[in-house]
C-alpha cells in the first residue's frame, strides 16, 4: 500500500484584534494600533487591511462611515502576530469644525 500523501498546507487565516485608538495630528485623522494574528498553516507575505472609519457630529451622530486600505504588514507567518499602527485620515472636508472621526471595524486579508 503506498503512502497517503501529505495535504497540502492550508492558506493564512488573518484575524484582527479591537482597534485602539489615539488621536492624529488633525482631527480627520487618527492613530489605529490593532493586533493582526495569524492561525493559517502558511505566511501572509502580502495583503490589505481596511479601515471602516466613522464621521460623527458634535451630538453624536454617526454621519458616514468611509472604509480605507492600507498595506499590510507582512509577512506574519503561520501561528504568529504582529502589532501595527496605522495612521488613518478621511478627506478633511468631511469633518467640519466640531466633528471627530472614530474607526470601529478594522478586518485584513493576506495572500
Amino acid at each position: 500500500m503506498p503512502p497517503s500523501p501529505t495535504p497540502a498546507p492550508g492558506p493564512a487565516l488573518l484575524s484582527v484584534s479591537a482597534p485602539v485608538l489615539a488621536d492624529g495630528d488633525q482631527r480627520w485623522c487618527e492613530r489605529v494600533t490593532v493586533t493582526i494574528r495569524n492561525s493559517g498553516d502558511t505566511a501572509a507575505r502580502s495583503g490589505t487591511v481596511t479601515f471602516a472609519t466613522h464621521v460623527i457630529g458634535a451630538l453624536g451622530v454617526d454621519w458616514a462611515t468611509l472604509t480605507s486600505t492600507q498595506p499590510l504588514p507582512a509577512p506574519i507567518a503561520a501561528g504568529a502576530a504582529r502589532t501595527e499602527t496605522y495612521t488613518v485620515c478621511v478627506d478633511s472636508w468631511r469633518v467640519p469644525l466640531g466633528m471627530r472621526i472614530d474607526t470601529r471595524a478594522v478586518t485584513a486579508a493576506g495572500r
